[in-house]
C-alpha cells in the first residue's frame, strides 16, 4: 500500500461520529521578536507583537475533529474564571458539535501560556490547580457520557490529568463504552494505566510508556516489549507509541507490529500533535478502518501540525496532499475533489480548456470510448467523474456496478482522452460542475439539453454543452445482459 491509497480514507472521516470527553484548556500564545538580551538579567528581551487564544488539551483534540468534519459530540469541564469563560465561548463558536461544556465554581480553568520569538518557544508558563470533580457534577459528567454512547462509534478519552477524567471517571467511562460495543481511544497521562482497563488503543509517547511500563524504551524492540507488557496487563487492544522523530510504532495485541518513520520535513512545534493523531487515529476508526491504515493516515497528520506553529489542527486538503508530493499529484490522474480542484486552477493558469463528463462507466465499451474521444476533441483537459460504489446502487441497483471505483477509475485512468478522473457520492454530479465550473459539459446524444444535469450552470457562465454522438449498440446493461445468457 502507499500513501496515496489512503486518499479515499480522508474523503470517508466525515462519515464518523466521535464522542470526545477530556480536560478543556486555554492556550495562550505571545509572538514577538528578540533583538537583545536583557541588562538585568541574561535573559532574551521579547518585543511583544501579537497574542492568540485558541482551545487547548481536549479542546484542541474537539477542534481537529471539526476541521475534519467529524460530527463530534464534545463534554467536559472548566471553572467560572475567565479562562473558563473564554473556552466556553470557543467550543459554542466552533459549531457542528454537541458540546456540554459544564461549568464548577471555583474551579481553575488551566491556562497555559507560551512566549515566542519567531518560530522558537521560549517559555511556558502554566496557572492551573488540579482537582477531581465534585460528586454531583462527576454524576452528571458521566451521564452525559453514557448517553452520547448511543449515538457515537468511537469515544475518545483526552486525558490531561487536570482531574476531570480522574478518581475512576475514566475507568467508569471506557466500561461503559465497551459495554455499549463502541471503541476507546485514550490519550493517557499518569503512570496508572489501569484506570483505561479495556480500552481499544493507547496512545503515549515514549517516555510516558517507559514511566506507565517501568522498562526501558530506547530502542523499537524495547518499546514493543513496554507496549506489550501493558496490553497484557491492562487487556487493551493496542498501543501507538509516538517516539518523535523515530516516527510512531503499531503494537497491535494479536502481536503485530507496525513501524511508522517520521513525516514532517521540517519540525517547528510539537504541541498539540498528539490531539491531531487522536482525532484522526479516532475518525479513521470510526470509519470502519484497520488500526494499520488509521495509523498511516494519523501520523501523515502529525507530519502537517509539527511544520506549524502553535496547537494546530490539520484540514482535509492538508492531509491528502501529505499523502501525495507535488510531483505524484501532477502525474496521478485519480484525485480526490479537493486535490482536483488545484490542478483545475493550475490548467486554468495555463489558459486552458476544461471539459467535464460523467457517468457510471461501469464496463468500459466502444461506446464509451467514442464519447471520451469527442469529450477531448472539444477541450484541453478531460474531466470524467464517476459514481461511488454506493452511488451506483441506489441508481443502477444492487447488482451493480459490477466493477468497484477503485477498477473503474484504474481503467479510465489508463485512457490518453482522460486527465483526471473524480469520483462522487451525491446521485448526480452537481456539486463537482458547480465547483469545476468546466468550459465544455459532455453528455450523450441520447439526452436532451434540458435533461443534462448542470446545464444552466454552465451556461451561465458562458460555457458550452457538448451532446456527443452514440455509438449504437453497445450499452453496459446491454452489455450484462447478454453476459448473463
Amino acid at each position: 500500500m502507499t500513501q496515496a491509497d489512503l486518499i479515499p480514507l480522508v474523503e470517508t472521516l466525515k462519515q464518523a461520529r466521535v464522542l470526545c470527553v477530556g480536560d478543556l484548556m486555554l492556550d495562550h500564545y505571545i509572538y514577538g521578536r528578540v533583538e537583545r538580551i536583557s541588562p538585568e538579567a541574561p535573559v532574551p528581551v521579547l518585543h511583544l507583537e501579537r497574542e492568540e487564544r485558541t482551545l487547548g488539551g481536549a479542546g484542541n483534540v474537539l477542534r481537529n475533529l471539526h476541521a475534519l468534519g467529524v460530527e463530534t459530540c464534545f463534554i467536559s469541564v472548566t471553572g467560572t474564571d475567565p479562562a473558563g469563560r473564554d473556552v466556553a465561548r470557543m467550543v459554542a463558536r466552533l459549531g457542528g458539535a454537541e458540546a456540554h461544556v459544564l461549568a464548577e465554581r471555583g474551579r481553575t480553568t488551566t491556562l497555559k501560556t507560551r512566549y515566542i520569538a519567531g518560530t522558537q518557544q521560549l517559555l511556558r508558563a502554566d496557572h492551573e490547580r488540579i482537582a477531581p470533580l465534585p460528586a454531583e457534577l462527576r454524576a452528571d459528567f458521566i451521564k452525559l457520557a453514557k448517553e452520547a454512547l448511543a449515538h457515537h462509534r468511537v469515544v475518545i478519552l483526552s486525558d490531561y490529568a487536570k482531574g476531570v477524567l480522574g478518581e475512576g471517571v475514566a475507568a467508569e467511562i471506557v466500561a461503559a463504552a465497551k459495554a455499549a460495543g463502541r471503541l476507546v481511544v485514550v490519550d493517557p497521562k499518569g503512570n496508572d494505566y489501569g484506570a483505561y482497563r479495556g480500552a481499544d488503543l493507547l496512545k503515549p509517547n515514549r517516555p510516558e510508556l517507559a514511566a506507565a511500563a517501568q522498562m526501558p524504551v530506547a530502542t523499537d524492540d524495547e518499546v514493543v516489549k513496554a507496549a506489550r507488557s501493558l496490553i497484557a496487563a491492562h487487556g487493551f487492544g493496542a498501543m501507538l507509541v509516538s517516539c518523535g522523530k523515530d516516527g510512531m510504532l503499531l503494537v497491535e495485541g494479536s502481536g503485530a507490529t507496525l513501524k511508522l518513520a517520521a513525516e514532517a520535513r521540517e519540525v517547528f512545534d510539537v504541541s498539540g500533535a498528539g490531539d491531531t493523531v487522536v482525532a484522526v487515529l479516532a475518525a479513521a476508526m470510526g470509519t470502519g478502518a484497520s488500526l494499520g491504515d488509521a495509523a498511516r493516515l494519523a501520523n501523515a497528520a502529525a507530519g502537517v501540525v509539527v511544520g506549524k506553529i502553535g496547537t494546530a489542527v490539520v484540514e482535509p486538503t492538508e492531509l491528502e496532499a501529505a499523502l501525495l508530493n507535488r510531483d505524484t499529484i501532477e502525474q496521478r490522474k485519480t484525485l480526490p475533489l479537493s486535490l482536483a480542484l488545484d490542478q483545475v486552477a493550475r490548467w486554468r493558469r495555463g489558459r486552458l480548456k476544461i471539459g467535464f463528463t460523467n457517468g457510471c462507466f461501469d464496463l468500459l465499451h466502444p461506446g464509451h470510448i467514442s464519447l471520451l474521444d469527442q469529450a477531448k476533441a472539444a477541450c484541453d483537459r478531460l474531466i470524467v467523474a464517476i459514481n461511488s460504489d454506493a452511488s451506483v446502487v441506489r441508481l443502477k441497483g444492487p447488482d451493480r456496478p459490477v466493477q468497484n471505483q477503485e477498477a473503474r477509475a484504474a481503467v479510465l485512468s489508463s485512457l490518453a482522452a482522460v486527465d483526471l478522473v473524480v469520483v462522487f457520492d451525491a446521485d448526480t454530479p452537481i456539486e463537482l460542475i458547480e465547483a469545476i465550473q468546466p468550459d465544455v459539459l459532455v453528455k450523450g446524444a441520447d439526452y436532451r439539453l434540458d435533461q443534462v444535469v448542470g446545464a444552466e450552470i454552465v451556461q451561465s457562465y458562458g460555457g458550452r454543452i457538448l451532446l456527443a454522438e452514440l455509438m449504437p449498440g453497445f450499452s453496459t446493461t446491454a452489455t450484462i445482459a447478454r453476459a448473463a445468457r
